[in-house]
């Protein structure tokens, strides 16, 4: 059994922090920057979204294979970082879809590479009966940066003013917290295993309940188009561009907040009850998305989203570190990122046509009738599935 290393996993979960301060600097306004500056229609924003999170995914089946082959995690998280602090900055300067397209591939790709080894990092820093406040610990980090960022965003907009000018020195000032990253990943975070012995076989031996498991969130994330429809959503919905980033903070401080708590109800629960109950969740929000009507509902909603976020992000990964032993659980980390990556592109596509084609509301139904499905097919594995149960 691993010793836990509390330590290792919150500096792990530093890189995540400021990581987040540069990607919510930008996030909440990157959909409202190509629909109001550059033009793009809502289907086109929605493909480009699904095809950062689609190309990453690419790169993260290849990162949790070399990890498990080099037995090594540090330097392919030091890549991924890199390629984010070149890519977004550049957005600043692109003109067409092309290069939006490029730059945004590359910093998925630069996500691609560290999220399989970063996750690989805290399970091997923690031993089953810990893993979910580990991972809960590195999510609440990873989301209190994503509280600073919109924050940052705000004070930024209000100095700055809303124009084209300030959106691109707000997209240049993204490289600034991935220096601080990069120097906390060098100097302080430890290079560590579960299994010293790299594995170097390509061959994927992943037990069948893993698979199982996969499927079902699939199912579930074909209806999880990208965030980016809820910033529509809000701004559909009356939330001016100065709330926007605030209503972003609420929804990442509720999910930081009560990420270490339900990581640590899963420790005692069992992961899949909290991944339930997470999904169940997610069907309220998606269905008051699509049911509101009013601004202040949109700032309730986000509230309530946040507590989505809190019961699978880190609970789903400590659910897969828990089935997979430690020697190959690079390339597991690898598939479950792929898969749900891969998803987003037709998931974003599906939810952009659904809201050009039918309504703004429509694709926040379709996702919450597909994360009801998904509920009642895990349910349903966890009762005919004793292996499972006892991996939790």
């Amino acid at each position: 059994m691993a010793r836990t290393r509390y330590g290792n996993v919150f500096y792990v979960g530093l890189l995540s922090l400021f990581g987040g301060i540069s990607q919510d600097i930008f996030v909440p306004i990157l959909p409202l920057y190509l629909a109001n500056i550059l033009g793009f229609d809502k289907a086109l924003i929605g493909v480009s979204e699904g095809l950062v999170t689609a190309g990453a995914s690419l790169f993260k089946i290849a990162a949790g294979f070399l990890i498990d082959r080099f037995g090594a995690n540090k330097p392919f998280i030091f890549a991924g970082y890199l390629f984010s602090m070149i890519a977004r900055p550049l957005l600043a300067v692109a003109a067409g879809s092309g290069a939006v397209f490029a730059l945004r591939f590359l910093d998925g790709v630069g996500k691609g590479l560290k999220d399989p080894p970063k996750d690989a990092l805290i399970a091997a820093s923690t031993d089953a009966q810990t893993r979910g406040r580990g991972f809960g610990i590195a999510r609440m980090l990873d989301t209190f940066g994503s509280v600073i960022g919109p924050l940052l965003l705000f004070a930024l907009l209000w100095l700055l003013g809303h124009g084209a000018a300030s959106y691109r020195i707000i997209l240049y000032a993204t490289a600034l917290p991935l220096i601080a990253t990069l120097a906390i990943l060098v100097t302080k975070v430890r290079e560590t295993r579960a299994d010293k012995k790299p594995d170097k076989s390509l061959a994927v031996k992943l037990p069948r309940r893993f698979y199982w498991f996969l499927a079902i969130v699939l199912l579930f994330n074909l209806g999880n188009s990208s965030d980016a429809f809820l910033i529509l959503r809000a701004q559909n919905l009356g939330v001016s561009l100065l709330g926007i980033p605030l209503v972003f903070a609420l929804f990442n401080f509720v999910y930081a907040v009560a990420s270490v708590p339900l990581g640590s109800l899963s420790d005692r629960i069992g992961r899949e009850r909290v991944i339930l109950l997470g999904w169940a969740a997610y069907a309220a929000a998606y269905l008051g998305f699509g049911l509101a009507g009013a601004t202040w509902q949109v700032w309730a909603l986000y509230a309530f989203y946040g507590l989505y976020y809190a019961t699978t992000e880190g609970v789903a990964k400590a659910f897969v570190a828990d089935m997979v032993e430690g020697p190959q659980r690079g390339r597991a980390y690898g598939i479950f990122n792929t898969a749900i990556g891969l998803i987003a592109l037709p998931a974003s596509a599906i939810a952009g046509g659904l809201w050009d084609k039918i309504s703004p509301a429509a694709p926040f139904y379709f996702g919450a009738a597909l994360a009801l499905g998904a509920s009642l097919l895990l349910f349903g594995f966890l009762r005919l599935s004793p292996s499972a149960k006892r991996a939790s």
